[in-house]
């Protein structure tokens, strides 16, 4: 089955980290299950508009094998009939950037490259999505997917998709990028069904930031005195802790530390050994369990 997605995304690399990624939004359910595809040190890939999905692994395999992303978009588009219909952007590994929007995607239907990104569309209400994409991803500080959500968010904002909104998606790759490093994933997140679906995005990158970030030296605060009596206090309501409110890191208040902190989800924002606890995570544990 041929998927038309009226979409605007943007693919983008990083030489810092290295990192590679693809930012997308759409009046589609879960335009992030056929869209972006990458790869780290290969590049990534996104497949748009009557969607050919093998371009993603194709693209990312050619890639991989030293192609360049014009080479790639080349080979890719010569052996597709429906080449026409398609749109797709790409950024191989050192950045290289292309972009193709076939003769028969709908409009308005475009986009545009630069060094270390493609931006493109099809089925928006006009080319200020693009460029504000564009603009937005230039001036942006932070990482590559701070960059490429302020990115999409501009073009969500300047009009995007012109038959309204319904999914996102931002996937970003860097080596060893995954969870406990055991793969290349290190975003993955994806709104498939939402009346406004880019902001509650963002929100997913904010708790990514939260659970998986780390706080410098400086920002880790230690547990004692009222930090201590605070998650005391919490462990306490929670009904993990029994002890007094003493304001001391004593073994109840560590055993019981590694409960609740385990239930949370924070073990890597907290160092149980030296009693320290990342500021955000404890900012955010009060937050969430305060009277």
């Amino acid at each position: 089955m041929t998927v038309r997605l009226a979409t605007f995304s943007i693919v983008a690399y990083d030489p810092s980290e290295p990192a590679w990624g693809i930012a997308v939004a759409s009046k589609f359910p879960a335009v992030g299950a056929v869209v972006p595809w990458a790869q780290a040190g290969a590049g990534a890939v996104a497949t748009q508009s009557y969607a050919n999905t093998t371009y993603g692994p194709r693209g990312l395999e050619l890639m991989a094998a030293g192609l360049s992303a014009q080479e790639t978009l080349e080979r890719l588009i010569a052996d597709d009939p429906q080449r026409e219909t398609r749109q797709v952007g790409l950024v191989d590994a050192a950045g290289g950037a292309a972009s193709f929007t076939g003769s028969e995607c709908l409009e308005w239907a475009g986009g545009r490259t630069g060094q270390g990104f493609a931006a493109q569309g099809n089925i928006l209400t006009g080319p200020e999505t693009i460029d504000a994409m564009v603009q937005a991803f230039l001036q942006a500080s932070g990482d590559l997917p701070d960059r490429l959500f302020a990115a999409l968010l501009a073009g969500d904002r300047a009009g995007g998709d012109r038959r309204g909104r319904q999914s996102a998606a931002i996937l970003v790759v860097k080596p060893e990028g995954g969870y406990a490093g055991f793969n290349d994933r290190w975003i993955d997140y994806r709104v498939d069904d939402d009346p406004d679906p880019v902001p509650k995005l963002g929100q997913l990158l904010e708790l990514h930031r939260l659970y998986f970030g780390k706080s410098p030296p400086e920002e880790e605060l230690p547990i004692e005195g009222q930090v201590a009596r605070r998650l005391q206090a919490i462990m306490q309501r929670q009904g993990v802790y029994q002890g007094p409110l003493h304001g001391e890191y004593d073994q109840a208040t560590r055993k019981a530390l590694r409960h609740f902190i385990g239930n949370e989800n924070f073990e890597d924002r907290t160092d149980f050994e030296a009693g320290r606890i990342d500021k955000p995570v404890f900012e955010y544990l009060v937050s969430k369990f305060s009277e």
